[in-house]
């Protein structure tokens, strides 16, 4: 097929006359269309760029790479020259570069060096239902940019499968244009019952097997979720019988072996791949395709901290990109290893990377692009607030903000919440961080190695954390003796182990067989070399002091690892186990094979959910050791010391506590049983309140004694009586419990002493005067009397102490009348009254009779 016959071509007319009129379009064409390789092109023939170039964003470095070289090839020019392409470490362009394929952070980065993105007359951004962070980001700034200082810059979104809705109107005013494409019907087959637990690799190579029994025609493109999976799978079909050639594709391959699993064959050709086939990349000749249905889908956790990159089953969307590569340019099939059934409780879409990955490095860089309050960016989804949250938050834990007028460093240093974004602004050693195309992590790392003199050997620890493990876990105790007489074993960071690794795999040319003696991955310690040189070259375009210096010291090398973790250091909980303490009120497990079992004190890099059978584990890998007084040096204002009391309900005294903190985390803490009286009492005085510590002698007269003191305020308050709420009632508990640190002490503490000092010597003789305790009746009882906090006095007496009296009973100067509760011989009431000369008149005759008879030998009158 050529160019001319690709689907895409039949819109030509109608893009540009659409890019003519207003510069924003969407684009929806399916995959195989030739949007990804023509479009750029069309840009460019019919003269649209002017004298500019077009920029198209690719969301993986792989496709970036082949569609570049795919257009320079259908164009007959030399890849670097009218055609470009850029990722991460890895620049081939020039002057004469028309089209440039990048990876979306490529032109974000761009863009802070030059807002105004001189001669860039377009923008593609390719594969966009994907939703990655970048993409987001990039589209945001080039709108911004579009509205502001370049009215000309064309913007256009293409995608197979777009949610076009939110996208019209986060874009509008825009045009949309749809390609329906020409694909070739593809049958769909699933399986008729779950895999179970069946190796998903064996079961792609046993279908495959089937498949080409049965007379399947054409190349096959199985889906595997990552590196291990697609080797496991291509072992699994060459060991089958299908005759066939057999390649791996995915990210991690090199550029040649890449190209392999492209190129055509003269026999049936088999590749597996990740989900970087899915979109962009057009693999020729593919009638069949397996989908495993799994994927490698990185997530952040907000509400503890950890980045997991787990596999994951893909959504329907997904499925249905993959399902298409096998109608491209005849009638194929696509045999998806999970039941219908199980294909219809899929979700329908992924999730945008906004809603799921760490935001650190965008906060950063949309701070560098002048963004104050980034939860008022111009967000197409706007993130979780706490991800924004916990971005801010690390970033000034490494010193990447600063915080701005009118918050004072006085009120910041206050704070117990995160940073308001609008008080913060990027800092000078935020906008060197930026210089490195990676994690902010790393760039601070970096940063500090420079000061610290260990550039070199803090690049090749950062490029250790960046790819695959260098170190396998050990096979036998032949490797894991050899290993141990050729690294070591004993060190103050498992990164000293991976570094000497390295440096044996490369004093040994990387050579597979002298590597895999001791388990060293080869591979993995030749990219992470390559990536190295990468970090290096940065430092020196940064003038960082690249130069190796001599063996660096190893001190240095673990400060630089703290410098980049202030939120992974870690303390162990004790000696016997590997369990660990982080700051930001979270747990995990130290890594067996780490060589840092007895350190108190460390700083991991890795801090994962892994699976076992007890359930999610976080496990902590990569550790070193650190020392306490390194955090008060790197950052003195996470590190303070506190002193408390608390009531200890096992010894039940109170203990003063003083500890040494590191943002929340106690590295110190020191048990005293001497408490300054002041501190000890309000909390034994509390323990007494709860009825936790009971004090003997504050019994009910006590209690009664407290009411009267409130009720003669209340009936008589010119006497000016202080009222005893329950605040005074706590304070008075307090009192009692001065200068004693334990309940034994307070135990059996005379009590009266403390609460009758309430009152002057007046006051208490207005109290037994006008709300005596008893009143004194007419034979010479004294009746007690019950006071309550609200509600008339009371007082009981038997009908014969009561002969005599024909007036109310009153006390508070006459104020109040006593509730008098009439009692039989028997002293239970009969009749309760306020007035008693209407008891004698109505009640008492007929009470008489009845209780003379059954009480004759009392008297009665």
């Amino acid at each position: 097929m050529s160019r001319q016959d690709l689907p895409i071509f039949e819109l030509e007319s109608a893009l540009v006359a659409e890019l003519v009129k207003t510069p924003r379009l969407i684009l929806q064409a399916p995959t195989g269309s030739g949007k990804s390789t023509q479009v750029p092109q069309i840009l460019l023939d019919r003269g649209l760029l002017g004298v500019g170039k077009v920029v198209v964003l690719q969301p993986r470095r792989l496709a970036t790479r082949m569609l570049a070289a795919r257009v320079a090839h259908e164009r007959g020019v030399r890849l670097g020259d009218e055609v470009g392409y850029q990722i991460r470490f890895d620049r081939v362009v020039s002057e004469r570069t028309r089209i440039r394929f990048v990876t979306e952070g490529v032109l974000l980065r761009q863009m802070l060096g030059d807002p105004g993105l001189r001669g860039v007359s377009a923008i593609l951004f390719d594969e966009f239902h994907e939703r990655h962070l970048y993409g987001d980001i990039t589209l945001a700034r080039a709108l911004e940019l579009q509205e502001t200082r370049r009215p000309d810059l064309k913007i256009v979104v293409m995608s197979a499968t777009l949610d076009t809705g939110r996208l019209e109107k986060y874009l509008a005013p825009c045009a949309t244009l749809t390609s329906q494409g020409r694909m070739h019907p593809v049958w769909m087959e699933y399986l008729d019952k779950p895999a179970g637990d069946y190796p998903v690799w064996n079961l792609a190579a046993d279908e495959l097997e089937r498949l080409v029994r049965e007379g399947r025609e054409g190349d096959a493109l199985v889906f595997m979720p990552g590196a291990y999976e697609i080797n496991r799978t291509v072992q699994a079909v060459r060991a089958s019988s299908v005759d066939c050639v057999v390649m791996p594709l995915h990210g991690e391959l090199p550029p040649a072996d890449q190209d392999a699993a492209m190129a055509r064959y003269e026999k049936r050709k088999v590749v597996v791949s990740t989900n970087v086939a899915e979109t962009s990349l057009t693999i020729d000749g593919v009638r069949i395709v397996i989908d495993c249905g799994l994927a490698k889908i990185a997530r952040f956790d907000p509400y503890r901290g950890i980045n997991t990159l787990l596999v994951e089953k893909i959504s329907r969307a997904s499925a249905e990109q993959r399902a298409g590569r096998a109608g491209r340019t005849a009638p194929g099939m696509c045999l998806r290893l999970w039941t219908e059934r199980e294909h219809e409780a899929r979700a329908p879409q992924e999730l945008p990377e906004i809603k799921r990955l760490d935001l650190a490095e965008v906060v950063l860089t949309l701070k560098a692009s002048g963004v104050g309050d980034v939860k008022k960016f111009r967000w197409l989804e706007p993130p979780d607030s706490r991800s924004l949250e916990r971005a801010e938050t690390l970033l000034e834990d490494l010193g990447a903000l600063q915080i701005e007028l009118p918050m004072s460093k006085e009120a910041a240093a206050r704070a117990t919440k995160p940073l308001d974004a609008r008080c913060c602004s990027i800092s000078p050693l935020g906008r060197r961080m930026l210089a490195f195309p990676v994690h902010p992590r790393y760039s601070r790392m970096l940063l500090a190695a420079h000061d610290l003199g260990c550039v070199p050997a803090a690049a090749r620890v950062a490029a250790l954390t960046q790819g695959r493990s260098v170190l396998r876990r050990a096979e036998g105790k032949q490797m894991a003796q050899e290993r141990e007489d050729i690294l070591g074993e004993k060190a103050e960071s498992d990164f000293f182990i991976l570094l000497r690794a390295l440096r044996f795999a490369e004093q040994n040319n990387f050579n597979p067989q002298r590597c895999q003696q001791l388990g060293i991955h080869a591979g993995a310690a030749r990219e992470a070399a390559q990536l190295t040189e990468q970090f290096l070259k940065i430092a020196r375009d940064e003038k960082l002091g690249a130069e190796a210096k001599g063996e660096p010291n190893d001190e240095s090398i673990r400060r630089c690892v703290l410098a980049g973790f202030p939120d992974h250091v870690a303390m162990r909980l004790d000696a016997g186990t590997l369990r660990c303490q982080l700051v930001h009120g979270r747990r995990g497990v130290l890594a067996r094979e780490s060589v840092v079992q007895h350190a108190p004190l460390l700083v991991v890099t890795e801090v994962r959910e892994i699976s076992t059978k007890d359930g999610p584990t976080t496990l902590l890998t990569l550790a070193s050791a650190i020392e306490e007084n390194w955090l008060r040096e790197l950052f003195p204002d996470g590190f303070r010391e506190t002193s408390d009391v608390f009531f200890d309900t096992t010894a039940r005294r109170v203990i003063a506590r003083r500890e040494s903190v590191f943002r929340d985390l106690v590295l110190r803490s020191e048990l005293s049983e001497k408490v300054a009286p002041e501190l000890a009492a309000p909390l034994l005085a509390a323990q007494v309140v709860t009825g936790t510590c009971p004090l003997k002698t504050w019994d009910a007269a006590v209690d009664q004694w407290i009411v009267r003191v409130n009720r003669l305020r209340e009936w008589m308050p010119e006497l000016g009586i202080p009222a005893i709420v329950a605040a005074d009632r706590f304070a008075l508990i307090e009192q009692v419990c001065y200068g004693a640190t334990s309940y034994k002490e307070i135990k059996e503490r005379p009590v009266w002493p403390t609460v009758k000092s309430w009152l002057s010597a007046q006051q208490q003789a207005w109290l037994d005067q006008f709300t005596p305790e008893r009143f004194d009746l007419p034979n010479g009882r004294r009746a007690k009397i019950t006071y309550a906090e609200s509600g008339p006095p009371v007082i009981a007496a038997r009908i014969q102490d009561l002969y005599g009296v024909n007036e109310d009973l009153r006390i508070a100067d006459r104020r109040v009348s006593l509730t008098i509760q009439v009692l039989a011989p028997n002293q239970r009431p009969v009749q309760i009254t306020t007035n008693l000369a209407t008891f004698w008149k109505e009640s008492y005759p007929k009470l008489k009779l009845e209780l003379a008879r059954k009480y004759p030998r009392h008297e009665w009158r």
